[in-house]
């Protein structure tokens, strides 16, 4: 086994990856690390960087074993400590202590004690997990490394393993990185010891009950639909109109009338897929719903079926995906296809034709083009050491805490007390004790931000109101789903690199579980029905 030079815990890995010229044709490389007494490995196919323990926000509500997220690049990163999830007991960190960067679709830090080195195996030296695993829990282990120099046997983690067990169903891999809106990822096809050549990475987007998918680099953003989109004069079906992006014109067409699919009425759940196009200018494509960023071999692409050539739509598919052994089928379209999709080249020409007053003047531009807006406002407040922010349009009032509450007999303890705001009765919950936060002092600084919850004001106490902030939506982001309330409740995060913040963005309907609300209509004299 040969074993390189201890890794210094430096950024990227570049220099652990040059290793694997070192490797023979059937050895593979890993990267070790201790916690505690154990050591441990990884593949190094699947370890993206190493790197010192960054600043964290903490998340509420979610696993133990979660440090919080960190920024990487631009990218939410979730820091986990392995450490918490092997049941040892809490280390604080030190100038040994790393994070190990796994590509998971989207990064996932693991917090180890110190690096120890890369080391090269060969498949001779790789023992299985059946002689252990009647003694021991194996579920997280690939198999054993024999190291033959004294240190004992070196056992390697199964990363995607480790996540699941940790977070559940509810997949860390949601949080993926993209200039686009958030999407919800359901699951994460990988090989994991492909390269990036052997990789394909697909937006995968759901048309009439179809799944569709786009290369991530044919799709330049996601955005929702305005309320209003501006129509185009003396086009055809496929053409919706023209909306608003950044002070520029963006023409709609719609992917269903292109593949001549069953018509549906358009709403909330549509996204428009920013496509750019080779001329520099882009035409939005509208889907019925965006799935999931998806890591799949290439390996996994199949050509379309013989039977399927002469179809009308074969040129826009280039092939179709393999995906759950067989049992999910994805059509990867063709983005330089779909350029030349006639339906497109007239969104682009009468869109052209809008914006130089030919087909529309600038007040019928003004009035009936939809507007996509670029930011979104909230209102930030504190908890503990984090930032939280509420959309301003979900925020009634802001009002301070009374020197008294009045607590009603038998409420629940996250139920602080009623007070009377103008003659209506508010219940008041304390969202410290809600987030399972340490109890604090009441003091001056402290407010009670009003919400209407399933028709219920009720107010929740904070430590802080600091401003009203516009956030742009590129800086928004889903936050990686840690656990099931924390995804209900905390589903996006703005990362203002910047200003080196991170502001959880909190779904104020989701604010209450539904047997809280029952308990909350009571507390306000409601009848609960």
């Amino acid at each position: 086994m040969n074993i390189q030079a201890p890794h210094p815990g430096a950024a990227a890995l570049t220099d652990l990856a040059s290793a694997t010229a070192d490797a023979g044709g059937n050895a593979s490389q890993y990267v070790t690390f201790h916690i505690d007494d154990g050591i441990f490995a990884v593949p190094l196919a699947e370890v993206q960087e190493i790197i010192r323990v960054p600043d964290v926000v903490k998340v509420p509500l979610s696993p133990p074993s979660l440090e919080g997220l960190a920024n990487l690049r631009g990218t939410v990163m979730s820091i986990t400590s392995l450490r918490r999830i092997f049941r040892y007991p809490d280390l604080g960190h030190d100038d040994a202590t790393r994070v190990v960067v796994i590509n998971q679709g989207v990064p996932v830090g693991l917090v180890v004690d110190r690096m120890s080195a890369v080391v090269t195996a060969d498949a001779d030296q790789i023992e299985t997990v059946a002689a252990i695993e009647a003694t021991i829990d194996t579920d997280l282990l690939r198999g054993l490394i024999k190291a033959g120099d004294g240190r004992g046997m070196i056992m390697i983690l199964d990363p995607a393993r480790l996540v699941a067990s940790e977070f559940g169903a509810t997949n860390i891999a949601s949080g993926h990185a993209m200039t686009a809106e958030s999407t919800h990822s359901e699951e994460v096809e990988s090989t994991p010891t492909a390269t990036a050549q052997d990789e394909l990475q697909l937006v995968s987007f759901v048309v009439a009950e179809q799944e569709y998918a786009l290369g991530i680099e044919s799709v330049q953003e996601i955005v929702q639909m305005p309320e209003r989109i501006g129509r185009v004069p003396r086009t055809q079906s496929h053409v919706l109109g023209v909306v608003t992006l950044r002070n520029r014109l963006l023409p709609l067409v719609s992917l269903r009338e292109m593949f001549g699919l069953p018509t549906a009425p358009l709403d909330e759940r549509n996204k428009i897929v920013v496509v750019p196009l080779p001329d520099k200018t882009s035409v939005g494509i509208v889907m019925d719903m965006v799935r999931e960023v998806l890591r799949v071999n290439r390996n996994l692409l199949d050509p379309v079926p013989s039977l399927l050539r002469g179809a009308t739509r074969q040129n826009e598919i280039q092939g179709i995906c393999r995906l759950a052994g067989g049992k999910r089928l994805v059509s990867v379209l063709s983005a330089e296809a779909l350029f030349e999709n006639e339906a497109v080249r007239r969104a682009v020409a009468g869109g052209a034709d809008a914006e130089e007053g030919e087909a529309m003047t600038a007040q019928d531009q003004l009035r009936d083009a939809g507007v996509l807006e670029d930011e979104e406002q909230f209102v930030v407040f504190r908890l503990a050491n984090e930032e939280y922010g509420a959309p301003i349009a979900a925020v009634q009032e802001i009002v301070r805490v009374p020197e008294e509450l009045t607590r009603l007999p038998k409420a629940p303890a996250f139920i602080r007390g009623v007070v009377n705001l103008r003659g209506s009765v508010l219940p008041v919950v304390d969202q410290r004790t809600r987030f399972d936060l340490e109890d604090i002092e009441r003091n001056d600084r402290q407010r009670i931000m009003v919400f209407t919850i399933e028709g219920i004001r009720t107010g929740f106490i904070v430590d802080q109101v600091t401003e009203v902030l516009k956030i742009p939506r590129g800086a928004i982001g889903p936050t990686p789903a840690l656990s099931a309330e924390q995804a209900r409740l905390i589903s996006r995060v703005a990362n203002l690199e910047k200003q080196r913040r991170m502001i959880l963005l909190i779904d104020v309907d989701h604010l209450l579980a539904p047997n809280e609300i029952g308990a909350v209509r009571s507390e306000a004299g409601v009848a609960v029905h």
